[in-house]
């Protein structure tokens, strides 16, 4: 039995999706824990490729059984249409896909209000405008409504319409926007219930009695630790606890029964949307890094901000996940650079930080210090073992171990499932 968390470890798309896809192949359960469908984890087998948004990495391995567990906010059109798109490939969800029944909906006055506040804000976060975040604030105002409200209509229109005409004097008295219609709105959700009911399950007994009965499950976060409500750049964060503590909230499984965490760490750090980013590169460089390593996101298109890895945002993460092994990814993006930045400390008016900054107005001003290594001339393609590594390569390698106080037990050469070194 062996119960794992796999979490970003910076500000997200590090490669969670390809991680937890190679891992499914010795794993019984994969869950996903939080976010919803504003994440996108890339997948490539053999050249084909296959996006997720809200189904876990691990259904593309057949034997796999995956959750979406109770901290995920659902857009029931996306799920349908990830659902309909995997069985086009002839990826069966019959028997393999369990929903928790205390999921939360994301209705479309939570996509418009998302869009809406963005537009209006003073300070933008730079959302995907899924819905996301206000589906998350209508869940702990404790008038969101879950998968087990569809199954009572009286229970689900009474809740609705009191939603919707709340939703509606925002929208049109502050926001200049349409009314919501009740009935449509209802037509559709029930439409759905009846789609997913298959999919349905007491998902908190389902996966505490697997781990019972000695199955091994991995945990599946979206987004990544320096975007976590709590802990993250706040307020230029999401809505949800990436960190490895929200796989217990988020799945209903208690941390006693958590064997170890992987963090999933890119050779270099991106950024998408607004906030802090101290180690950002603005010249050619973050411009090399952004066209080689295809740093546009998986589910907005939207390129990413590219700087050397910080090294000190790292530690960190480790600190607060309990990261005790490192999935690096985009090794070989770095390949042909004569020297690669690792950002060790941060200092702020000529005094080196002991800590990792709360105040985004300080982490605004942080200055990166460096150091820098000696890179690789040669292309990574084709490496299957440590040993071949260019020893540049190790070094670096070696080099994160040390800033990070984590091995890195697992090295992605390319976005393919076989372009992997298992140490």
């Amino acid at each position: 039995m062996s119960v794992r968390i796999v979490v970003g470890a910076q500000w997200g798309d590090e490669g969670k999706g390809k991680i937890v896809d190679l891992l499914s192949e010795y794993t019984d359960i994969v869950a996903r824990y939080q976010g919803g469908a504003n994440a996108g984890h890339t997948i490539v087998i053999d050249g084909k490729k296959f996006v997720l948004h809200l189904i876990p990495s691990g259904i593309l391995q057949s034997d796999v059984q995956c959750v979406i567990g109770n901290g995920v906010v659902i857009d029931p059109v996306a799920l349908m249409e990830e659902i309909a798109m995997l069985e086009s490939f002839g990826i069966s969800m019959k028997d393999r896909l369990f929903i928790s029944h205390q999921a939360h909906l994301i209705m479309p006055y939570h996509k418009m209000l998302d869009k809406a506040r963005e537009e209006h804000a003073s300070a933008a976060i730079g959302t995907t405008g899924r819905g996301i975040g206000p589906a998350y604030i209508d869940k702990f105002s404790r008038v969101g409504i879950r998968i087990v409200d569809l199954l009572n209509r009286t229970v689900f229109e009474e809740k609705l319409r009191a939603n919707i005409e709340e939703k509606n004097t925002v929208l049109t008295k502050i926001y200049d926007h349409q009314e919501l219609q009740v009935e449509q709105i209802v037509h559709e959700y029930l439409a759905f219930d009846t789609q997913i009911d298959p999919y349905i399950k007491d998902t908190a007994l389902f996966l505490n009695q697997a781990i019972a009965d000695g199955k091994s499950v991995l945990m599946e976060g979206a987004q990544g630790a320096l975007l976590d409500v709590d802990h993250g750049t706040y307020p230029f964060v999401t809505s949800s606890n990436p960190t490895s503590g929200g796989a217990c909230t988020g799945l209903g499984v208690p941390p006693t029964s958590v064997d170890s965490v992987i963090g999933v760490v890119k050779a270099y750090t991106t950024r998408v949307g607004n906030g802090p980013f101290p180690s950002e590169l603005h010249d050619e460089m973050g411009a090399q890094l952004r066209a080689t390593g295809a740093e546009f996101g998986a589910t907005t298109g939207r390129p990413r901000r590219c700087g050397w890895l910080d090294g000190f945002a790292l530690r960190y993460s480790v600190m607060i996940n309990g990261i005790s092994e490192i999935a690096l990814t985009k090794l070989d993006v770095l390949d042909g650079i004569d020297q690669i930045g690792l950002c060790i400390g941060y200092e702020v008016n000529g005094k080196l930080l002991k800590s990792f900054p709360a105040d985004v107005t300080i982490l605004s001003q942080c200055t990166p210090v460096y150091e820098y290594h000696e890179g690789w001339k040669e292309s990574l393609a084709g490496i299957r073992s440590y040993q071949d590594l260019p020893e540049a390569a190790k070094q670096y390698i070696i080099a994160i171990e040390k800033i990070a106080g984590a091995k890195v037990s697992i090295i992605s050469l390319s976005p393919d499932r076989a372009d992997t070194i298992i140490r």
